[in-house]
């Protein structure tokens, strides 16, 4: 770090300085993001939308409608369906009996079933994966070659309560048989991609907007994809990224406005940064209100945060707390 000495009434007060670099995104830039997604864009999206929610009728197979809402959830669409999503998994929740969990030999169903079960807070125990497992605690030899199963396990792992070590124990296993499955399986590109991606970050712990832009030239690549979803997905993001792209224009003018940046040239000014923790934070594109407040409120703590770590004096600080107290 940086000092620079500032004499105040003959004492000299030592300030640090982090030496922030200036911000790549300057406010002319942003205030030129646009992409054409107007509004015949939206009405062919409002189309494709209507064929989505017929597909929640028309498919009967449960591990079907199962990987029809993972698919919608990993494209961001899942904020149009939320009714659909909830009716469909209530009812799994109530008759698991003839559920794909009842087929003790599918790994692969069982771990999805969970996940998004456990996703959308319902009940589900453990104990559904110990048909499994050995006797030892093992994944049984007979699943050590189902990558999907396994990948589906590791993903449904992360949704574990407090104390529940066969998932913790799956999770470790999992994760070693997916590292054997890149290098002796790489034929089947589509899985291949999610694994990679999974062993790096799981699909919980992802952003969402992000995971969506990731996912769409994934999915793109799916021999069997639904070019209705694929269609829906690429059209949705653009019309969202739209949205966000008015909400970081709003952003970008307050910040300018209200000078921080400038007169406190110590701080970092990162707003573009702050508006991203903004978006992962309110993923929900209908929410913009809440992200421009949340942008506002991430930048301002930046500030605090570098008038307390690199600039301020003890007496000073302890006068801002004070106020701030006050």
């Amino acid at each position: 770090e940086a000092t620079n000495k500032i004499s105040v009434e003959d004492n000299i007060v030592i300030r640090r300085s982090a030496d922030y670099h200036p911000p790549i995104w300057d406010y002319d830039y942003v205030q030129s993001l646009r992409n054409d997604f107007d509004e015949s864009y939206k009405e062919r999206s409002s189309k494709l939308k209507e064929d989505v929610r017929m597909m929640f009728e028309n498919v009967v197979d449960p591990l079907e409608k199962l990987e029809l809402i993972d698919t919608i959830q990993r494209l961001g669409l899942s904020y149009h369906f939320g009714d659909e999503i909830k009716k469909t998994l209530k009812n799994i929740s109530i008759d698991r009996s003839s559920t794909v969990a009842s087929n003790k030999d599918n790994l692969y169903a069982t771990a999805l079933e969970f996940r998004l079960l456990r996703q959308h807070g319902y009940k589900v125990n453990q104990d559904v994966f110990a048909c499994f497992m050995d006797e030892v605690g093992d994944i049984k030899a007979s699943h050590n070659q189902d990558c999907k199963g396994l990948l589906n396990l590791y993903e449904a792992s992360y949704h574990l309560l407090e104390g529940e070590t066969m998932l913790e124990n799956a999770r470790k296993l999992a994760a070693k048989l997916l590292k054997q499955c890149l290098k002796v399986n790489n034929d089947h590109q589509y899985l291949w991609m999610l694994v990679e991606h999974a062993l790096v970050l799981p699909l919980h712990w992802r952003m969402p907007r992000l995971e969506a832009r990731w996912f769409i030239d994934v999915y793109e690549k799916k021999k069997d994809k639904n070019p209705i979803i694929l269609e829906l997905a690429i059209l949705d993001y653009n019309i969202v990224q739209s949205m966000h792209q008015d909400d970081l224009r709003y952003a970008s003018t307050w910040w300018k406005e209200l000078g921080l940046g400038k007169t406190l040239s110590f701080a970092r000014d990162r707003l573009m940064e702050n508006f991203l923790w903004s978006v992962g934070m309110i993923n929900t594109p209908q929410d913009g209100k809440g992200r421009r407040f949340q942008t506002k409120v991430n930048a301002l703590i930046t500030v605090i945060d570098d008038v307390y770590d690199v600039y301020g004096t003890l007496d000073e600080l302890e006068l801002f707390t004070d106020v701030v107290e006050r």
